[in-house]
Parts: structure tokens; C-alpha cells; sequence
């Protein structure tokens, strides 16, 4: 089902990139091929030198005018005056605006697709004409700018899809340790002395689980993690758990209450410990919101145990729960698989 929501978003969002790419192309939103008028500011002839540093005054009425940005349109008017760049160069001259100039919408956009990396606005000069020793009256052609969202769509695309590379590589490492060192705990019988400790707490959450079974041990285990705000060794502890989860449940392709009542409590999992990257971004700072943090933590998590405790005595998902139909679908003489006999040794 996940996957057929994926997808409607990444339809959805193409419809859309389509459509507002679509009606800029039509408006010419950024004027394409077109000149605009400015008015350089300098101290040194340009002809006399390849690189002269400008000052570079734009007039706010004809910025509203060429690029129909008036008050109706939200756009903010451009600052009177950037400081810029004037290269000359054997093809012509070239003007760029200062880095990182607080330039209104269009050129915020044009600059973004245009120079990514250095992050100036620049254009080609198409006619120059010196007005005084120091001033010269300049028309500057920007670069084409087209089906912008597409092209982010697709920028972002590649982005994540990096990321998410990035991400699984790093896992296989803290997935390989905690998976190996969660096999000696079973080895040593600690996971079972710690089902025993836990039992009696987690029984009323989980009544599907049978006693002693291994999986109460890796939710232990799982939430005691996400407490700690421990995250790394949090993801294979719950893959191992859910791992366990699945070998009691009837039915492979649906969620049994337990599975869902873990996946609540790990979404709404109290934060005894800050997250690592919490800390990482505020520093020290976090310890004024440690308490704040431990007292909603603590209420989504009752929140989340209570809403798949109701959700779980409606009659819609009683339908649908896995070991009800597996004990409806058992004949007057039979009885329901045990869970214990649909594990496997290792």
C-alpha cells in the first residue's frame, strides 16, 4: 500500500512540475533572450582594466515593469544599488553581482539555476554606452531559464537517492555489530533472563506474545535504545524484533496488534538521552529543553499506546487482525498453530 502512496506523490508532483513549468514557459517568467537596463557605478575605466569592481543601481519601477513583479504579485522589490563585478574578456563583457546579494524573485531564481556553486548573479553585457568617466549605462542578458520544478524534482531525486545510498552503507556496519552481539546474548541466556525480568510489564502491551518468548527480550531491548536516544543500535533492534513478531504471525502479509503497538511506542518512544543529532545541532543548549522533551515524549507515548489499544477493539480492524482469523478459521477439533511451533532452529 506504501508503495502505491509513493508513487501518487511522485505523479502528483511531476502533474504539478509539469503545469507551473508549463505556464512559466507561456508568461516568460524570466524573460529569456530579453536585456535588462542597468546603470554601473566605478573608479576605474573599464577599458583599461579586465576586472573593475561596480556598483550596480537598479531601478525598482522598471524591475517591476519588465518583469510584471508589481505590489499583487508578493515579489519584493530589488535594493537600489549591488555591489558587483565588470570582467572584460577577448568574447565581451560579463557582469556579476556580488555572492550571496539579497536579489529578489526572478533573479533569486535565475541565480540558483545558473550559478549553483558560486552563488553570484551574472549575465552577459550586450550594449555598453559610458555616460561620464565614472558611470556607463549597461544592458545585461541573463541566462535561459527553464522548467525549473522539473528540474529540481529531478535534483532532488538524485539527492536522496545518494543519501540513501550513503545511509545503508553506513548501517551495514552497527547493523552486522548489534545483530552479532544480540546472537551471544541468546548464546549466554541473557535475552532469556531478561524476558523473565521484563515479563510481567510488557504482558499487558503485548498479550499475543507467549511467556518466555525471545521477542519481548528484542522490544526490551528496541525501546531501551530509543530511550537512550541511541538510534544507530535502535534500527537493528527493531528489525530484529519485528523479525521475531513475524515468525508468530499467521498471516505474513498483515500486522498483528503486537507489531503495530511496537511500531507506536517506537514512533512515540520517550527521550530520557537527546537524540545524538539533537545535541550535535544545539550542543549545550539542549539541556534547557531536556525536561520539556521527557514530558512530551512521555504524553505521545501514552497517546500512542492508548489510540492502538482503542484501534484494536473496533470491529473494522478486528476484522483484519491475523490471529483472529486464524483462530476463527480453525475447525471444531483443531486448534490454531502455537506460536512456538512455527519457529525454527538456528
Amino acid at each position: 500500500m506504501l508503495n502505491y502512496v509513493w508513487a501518487g506523490l511522485i505523479i502528483f508532483s511531476l502533474l504539478f512540475a509539469a503545469i507551473y513549468d508549463a505556464q512559466e514557459l507561456i508568461t516568460d517568467s524570466y524573460r529569456n533572450g530579453e536585456s535588462f537596463e542597468l546603470t554601473l557605478e566605478y573608479d576605474e575605466s573599464p577599458d583599461a582594466n579586465r576586472r573593475v569592481p561596480v556598483q550596480v543601481n537598479v531601478d525598482a519601477d522598471y524591475y517591476s515593469a519588465f518583469y510584471d513583479t508589481g505590489p499583487s504579485s508578493g515579489t519584493a522589490a530589488p535594493a537600489g544599488s549591488y555591489e558587483g563585478v565588470l570582467i572584460t574578456t577577448q568574447d565581451g563583457r560579463q557582469l556579476r553581482f556580488a555572492q550571496d546579494a539579497a536579489v529578489p524573485e526572478p533573479w533569486a531564481t535565475i541565480r540558483e539555476i545558473t550559478s549553483e556553486r558560486d552563488n553570484d548573479m551574472r549575465g552577459r553585457v550586450t550594449s555598453f554606452t559610458q555616460t561620464s568617466d565614472s558611470t556607463a549605462s549597461v544592458a545585461v542578458r541573463f541566462a535561459t531559464v527553464r522548467f525549473v520544478k522539473m528540474n529540481a524534482i529531478a535534483g532532488a531525486a538524485f539527492s536522496m537517492a545518494e543519501t540513501a545510498v550513503t545511509l545503508a552503507i553506513g548501517l551495514i556496519g552497527v547493523i552486522a555489530l548489534w545483530m552479532g552481539l544480540l546472537q551471544i546474548g541468546q548464546k549466554a541466556g541473557l535475552i532469556d533472563s531478561l524476558v523473565r525480568f521484563t515479563q510481567p510489564v510488557l504482558r499487558p502491551l503485548f498479550p499475543e506474545i507467549p511467556e518466555g518468548h525471545p521477542a519481548l527480550g528484542m522490544i526490551v531491548l528496541n525501546l531501551t535504545a530509543n530511550v537512550l536516544g541511541l538510534g544507530n543500535a535502535a534500527t537493528p533492534l527493531g528489525i530484529k524484533a519485528m523479525e521475531e513478531l513475524q515468525e508468530l504471525n499467521p498471516d505474513p502479509d498483515s500486522a498483528t496488534n503486537s507489531m503495530v503497538m511496537l511500531l507506536a511506542m517506537n514512533t512515540a518512544s520517550v527521550q530520557l538521552v537527546p537524540p545524538v543529532m539533537l545535541v550535535a545541532l544545539m550542543g549545550l543548549q539542549i539541556n534547557k529543553l531536556i525536561f520539556a522533551i521527557i514530558i512530551v515524549t512521555g504524553i505521545s507515548l501514552i497517546v500512542a499506546i492508548t489510540s492502538a489499544k482503542l484501534l484494536q477493539r473496533l470491529p473494522r480492524y478486528q476484522a483484519t487482525d491475523p490471529n483472529r482469523l486464524a483462530g476463527a478459521g480453525a475447525g471444531p477439533h483443531e486448534t490454531p498453530p502455537s506460536a512456538d511451533s512455527t519457529r525454527t532452529e538456528d
